[in-house]
């Protein structure tokens, strides 16, 4: 996997001797013998392939798998309505005050008799 070039902020082809512009990105779903070419991730990945223009419209995948590509113009800019409220929820929730624990009343006395889960308790008075 190619390093992301610091001073441009893009990412490169992972292929070998290739200095293209990534444009989408290949992973392997190995239990399921299917190679998947979708947008450009967000984020590198360890476990997947950036590849330019040129490289992932040539992809072909092992004898017996299946490529499934997913559309690439469809990658939006920026995060959607839906990333947003959620991003939103995710706060409000991080924002709510901690209540403090509810003490619970100190047992007091010296236990007697025990059934199941009951206890008879004698106070020391």
């Amino acid at each position: 996997m190619s390093a992301i070039p610091a001073a441009q902020g893009l990412r490169t082809c992972s292929r070998t001797a290739c200095a293209r512009r990534a444009v989408a990105t290949l992973t392997y779903v190995y239990a399921d013998s299917t190679a998947v070419l979708g947008p450009l991730a967000t984020f590198a990945e360890p476990h997947a392939y950036d590849l330019c223009d040129q490289h992932s419209e040539r992809l072909s995948a092992p004898r017996g798998w299946e490529v499934l590509r997913l559309a690439l113009g469809t990658q939006q800019s920026g995060p959607s309505g839906d990333d947003l409220l959620a991003l939103a929820d995710a706060v409000r929730e991080a924002a709510r005050p901690v209540r403090p624990p509810v003490e619970q009343p100190r047992e007091t006395g010296r236990e007697t008799a025990r059934k199941g889960h009951l206890r008879m308790l004698t106070s020391d008075d």
